[in-house]
């Protein structure tokens, strides 16, 4: 599977899972406004705390393995590719101030100066950080691919609760999708480059 064929998946997936037709609004004009939804496995505290476990497990990953290892150097690109997709979130959503679902219910609320919604950096956040793993790992273990089901899961959770517009979610998890494809193409990780050899040699072989 290619790049390309892997974005227009993720899009037509979010767009099918969310039940929402290309018959709203936004940019893409697939934005509408979802019934509120915050309890069970959508509930806030749930995103939240899926997002923090898979930043600080590819941290920790990192740190233990190091890059002496296929594994270490996967979590490290995964790293890397946070990194870069924290970035490009930080930039779209300071300029762009979007409303968000929770502030209005017209998604071409533009450039208000108390605008977050695009793009969702939770969803960058895990598809940048899966995506490393199934590109190192699917010729060998094909299941792989179902890590596509947690931003999955974020991106929905996220419009549930009122967060995020459609196509919030399609844009960063096409971002985190290609920042970890960019990542993934660098053996030697850049965070592992510039960071003391002492924390990228492997913390397991100190023990």
């Amino acid at each position: 599977m290619n790049l390309k064929t892997l974005l227009a998946s993720c899009g037509i997936v979010t767009m099918i899972c969310t039940g929402t037709a290309w018959a709203g609004g936004g940019p893409f004009g697939i934005d509408s406004r979802l019934n509120y939804d915050n309890s069970g496995i959508w509930k806030r505290s749930n995103q939240k705390a899926l997002v923090g476990v898979m930043i600080g497990g590819e941290i920790a990953g990192a740190l233990w393995e190091g890059t002496d290892s296929r594994l270490g150097t996967t979590f490290w690109q995964s790293v890397d590719s946070s990194i870069m997709g924290g970035a490009g979130y930080a930039v779209l959503n300071l300029t762009t101030r979007r409303l968000r679902p929770s502030q209005t219910d017209d998604p071409n609320q533009w450039f208000q100066h108390n605008g977050r919604s695009f793009p969702s950096g939770e969803v960058t956040a895990v598809s940048s950080i899966v995506m490393p793993f199934v590109l190192e790992y699917r010729e060998d273990h094909p299941a792989v691919w179902a890590l596509e089901l947690l931003p999955l899961y974020d991106a929905v959770a996220r419009m549930k609760t009122r967060g995020h517009w459609q196509s919030d979610v399609v844009a960063e998890w096409a971002i985190g999708t290609a920042t970890g494809y960019y990542a993934h193409s660098f053996r030697l990780p850049f965070t592992a480059a510039i960071l003391p050899h002492g924390l990228t040699v492997g913390w397991h072989k100190e023990f």
